[in-house]
């Protein structure tokens, strides 16, 4: 009897069309994706712009990278950059640009990761205790379960998790790894679901643990804020930062840096000075967008996502 090999799902882009209708504001501009993953958003970025516009693509994921060669073959706009999009500063100077006309950036695991049981982000599927964007890099999850002390990784799976259980969890992996190291997904989201005493519903009790693990790994939050500064230093006047976050975490990240940044900065009372002087260099555009029912219906990732949009203001005299 032949086996057939399991063919994930296609992969959709989260809020594709509300994201690129919120990032491309001129035609001919220059434009990051700085989660390129599979090329979603790219792709529809492109056919908006026309022969004069340009767009870098970014991803820490070799495979994602091997997509990116094959449209930049095709493709003379676009450019595709293996590494974190906190490395911004250094793909714009080497693509020759002074400044971008937007940013996007799609945050954490794609969905061809979570489907490859062999990259190991997945508890729903068996594979090698991995979790690395760029498996390249080390230590993988399973090297620093096995390694670390009891007290980081308990402060890991609380501060990225918010895992109330997470002394529980890191005192488990220890006693666990006197007798055999972790090696697979299944391990590890049986050991949590045992340390676990109060089951969250409708939740797997791994899913914070898995996700903190993942986020420290990658160093993602880390990322995150190098990658929101490197943004908003290269906007040009009118350029937009589009961001959708997955996890309450990074959403808050991101919305407290966009919001103080639109506040302008804080002067002392008394202090003379012009409204202009006063007002901010950037503006919030509209409120955080989620997902409609119809895309949640089609792609289940959709249901957390939150997309934000920051622009910086376009002086009298500049473009």
């Amino acid at each position: 009897m032949t086996v057939q090999k399991e063919v994930p799902p296609a992969h959709l882009s989260v809020l594709l069309d509300k994201a690129v209708d919120a990032l491309v504001t001129e035609a001919d501009g220059r434009y990051v994706d700085g989660t390129f993953g599979r090329g979603g958003h790219s792709r529809l970025v492109l056919e908006r712009l026309d022969s004069g516009g340009g767009l870098l693509g970014i991803d820490k994921d070799p495979e994602a990278i091997s997509v990116g060669d094959e449209l930049a073959a095709d493709d003379r706009r676009f450019r595709i950059c293996h590494g974190s999009f906190a490395e911004l500063g250094r793909f714009v100077d080497e693509a020759g640009w002074r400044g971008i006309t937007g940013m996007l950036l799609d945050l954490g695991v794609s969905s061809p990761q979570l489907d490859d049981a062999e990259r190991g982000f997945s508890f729903m599927r068996n594979g090698p205790l991995d979790m690395r964007m760029n498996p390249h890099q080390a230590p993988s999850a399973a090297d620093w379960l096995n390694t670390a002390k009891e007290k980081d990784i308990a402060d890991v799976i609380w501060r990225y998790g918010e895992e109330r259980f997470s002394r529980r969890i890191a005192r488990a992996v220890v006693e666990r790894r006197v007798e055999e190291p972790l090696a697979t997904t299944r391990e590890l989201a049986e050991l949590v679901s045992a340390a676990v005493p109060k089951k969250e519903k409708h939740k797997h009790p791994a899913t914070r643990t898995f996700q903190a693990v993942r986020m420290f790994i990658n160093r993602e939050l880390d990322d995150l804020e190098m990658g929101l500064q490197a943004a908003v230093d290269l906007l040009e006047p009118g350029g937009r930062l589009v961001v959708i976050s997955f996890h309450s975490l990074e959403d808050r990240m991101v919305k407290r840096f966009m919001r103080d940044l639109a506040r302008g900065p804080k002067l002392p009372r008394g202090l003379p000075v012009t409204a202009d002087q006063a007002e901010s260099d950037f503006r919030l555009i509209g409120k955080a967008v989620k997902a409609e029912t119809e895309e949640v219906a089609d792609n289940v990732r959709a249901r957390s996502a939150v997309m934000r949009i920051l622009e910086r203001r376009t002086r009298t005299g500049e473009r």
